[in-house]
């Protein structure tokens, strides 16, 4: 998601690469960044935090309180501190940075998701009081360089995990379900692949473009005694709705307990 990021603030000219500094403990992870994107890059987060203005923490979740903590007295009332990671509250993330609350520090909370790498991703965004008008605009900004952006309230960002976080993996599992079904039908997998895509994608830029519900665009495509409502019903028989209301909350909940965790700095506990 950070090389994402990267790759859409350059290309939509938010930012030069020379006033651009990444992070990572990975030598070799950063030498290709900066061939790559000719960004300077360093191994020591107190040196980003002291020479950005605005700080985007694009961390796993497990790692988020050290990070913070190691920078704590490198950031001040003027750093915009904006998180992409998963389940951290903005309480935590101040808490982290400001230990004796001395600091107001804007904070903005974002889920933003993977299809940002092709500059089709869509991010909510969530702020704290100290966030100013002209801040959250800038915020807007760097993400729309990769998507389309909406703003939520902070309880909201577990919900939006769960639709559009973890949503290209729902819709990753239709495409190879829809591709096999093809194959199975005796189309060549390329073909399936193709058919596949191409109506998804097109499904989707049709629902966003004409505006209409997207069961009023399904009765478009299902005649009476037609193949399309044998299709449908056998989706209904499978319960196809209910599944994937399910995987919304299963996965809503899951972060939540994440951001719980967090709060009680205690690790979460593995799935079976």
């Amino acid at each position: 998601m950070a090389e994402a990021m990267i790759k859409g603030l350059l290309s939509a000219s938010f930012i030069e690469g020379k006033n651009l500094m990444v992070s990572d403990v990975s030598a070799e992870r950063l030498e290709w960044l900066h061939k790559e994107y000719h960004v300077k890059t360093t191994d020591d987060n107190r040196e980003l935090a002291n020479k950005c203005d605005i700080l985007l923490l694009a961390v796993k979740p497990q790692s988020m309180k050290e990070v913070l903590e190691g920078i704590s007295d490198c950031v001040d009332d003027k750093t915009l501190v904006i998180s992409i990671a998963a389940g951290i509250p903005i309480k935590t993330i101040a808490g982290c940075l400001s230990p004796d609350g001395s600091k107001n520090l804007g904070v903005v909370r974002t889920m933003p998701n993977t299809p940002a790498l092709v500059h089709e991703g869509v991010t909510a965004l969530a702020v704290n009081d100290n966030v100013s008008a002209g801040d959250l605009k800038v915020a807007h900004r760097i993400f729309e360089a990769v998507g389309k952006t909406v703003d939520v309230s902070e309880p909201a960002l577990d919900a939006v995990t769960g639709l559009s976080g973890s949503g290209p993996a729902y819709i990753f599992m239709i495409i190879e379900a829809l591709s096999d079904a093809g194959v199975k039908m005796g189309l060549s997998r390329d073909v399936a692949n193709i058919l596949t895509l191409q109506t998804i994608l097109g499904s989707a830029r049709l629902a966003l473009e004409s505006g209409k519900h997207p069961g009023e665009l399904k009765d478009q495509v299902t005649s009476p005694g037609g193949t399309t409502i044998s299709g449908l019903h056998a989706l209904e028989k499978g319960g196809l709705r209910t599944t994937l209301m399910n995987a919304v909350e299963a996965a809503t909940k899951r972060s939540q307990v994440l951001g719980q965790n967090s709060e009680n700095n205690t690790p979460p506990k593995k799935q079976k």
